[in-house]
């Protein structure tokens, strides 16, 4: 159920059954010469939705710009400061728990997004533990699935391609978007097939070591029949993570 498709009486009446919500959270940045800028996002979305469906939860609008200072090197690619994104974490997390969300199931489709999102959690329970009051009334719950880290995930994509699927553009998460968009598909031709590994600071550092914007994968493995089978494979290991989470447990 789509927050953005519901009435707020419908989501009134939601609130008298349950007080989780899921928040899919991405990034619009390049991901190479065949991945789509919104991939982190388009993933985030796709998995947050059919979650939703399977477990009949409600699904807030996705974040769709994330913490990616570092591909800004390439055309397209958009940012929020660590410190904007935990704002906007926190003001619509605030926003929820007004209305009496209180469970807070964020689904996540790009590295870079972890540290900041976990230090707004930090921030929201800090401000909750210093309001007047503080421990005897509200208390939020908020928690990051990153869907790419589900086991599932993980041995699909060591299955699919190896040592080939590497850390950025991968082509699991290429795949699922494949899937999720089959007239976006694009082709390009990878030079080197395996992309290099490293690490990087800032967007200039980043241009410089990965000039196609890969890192230690190769994409043209990706197909949309992977990005299904990835796509089935993980959803039941997150409906059953949200389950337990919006239950208490």
């Amino acid at each position: 159920m789509l927050l953005h498709l519901c009435t707020w009486a419908e989501v009134e009446a939601r609130l008298k059954t349950t007080k989780a919500i899921i928040l899919p959270i991405g990034s619009t940045e390049q991901h190479g010469p065949n991945g789509l800028i919104g991939t982190d996002a388009i993933c985030a979305e796709v998995f947050a939705r059919e979650v939703g469906e399977a477990a009949d939860a409600l699904v807030a609008p996705t974040i769709a710009v994330g913490m990616a200072q570092h591909h800004l090197g390439f055309a397209g690619s958009m940012t929020l400061r660590p410190s904007t994104l935990i704002a906007v974490v926190r003001d619509m997390v605030q926003s929820l728990a007004r209305h009496g969300f209180e469970r807070f199931f964020f689904i996540n489709g790009h590295g870079g997004n972890v540290a900041t999102v976990t230090a707004a959690f930090s921030e929201i329970y800090a401000e909750a533990s210093l309001s007047p009051g503080g421990g005897n009334g509200y208390s939020p719950r908020c928690t990051l699935q990153n869907w790419y880290d589900m086991p599932a995930a993980r041995q699909l994509s060591r299955e699919l391609y190896g040592h080939q699927e590497g850390s950025h553009a991968t082509p699991s998460e290429v795949s699922v978007t494949f899937h999720a968009y089959p007239e976006a598909i694009k082709q390009a031709v990878l030079s080197p097939e395996l992309a290099p590994s490293g690490r990087f600071t800032d967007s200039a550092d980043y241009r410089r070591r990965f000039p196609d914007g890969r890192i230690g994968s190769n994409p043209g493995l990706a197909r949309a029949e992977h990005g299904k089978r990835i796509l089935d494979a993980v959803v039941p290991e997150l409906t059953s993570a949200y389950r337990h989470f919006a239950e208490g447990s």
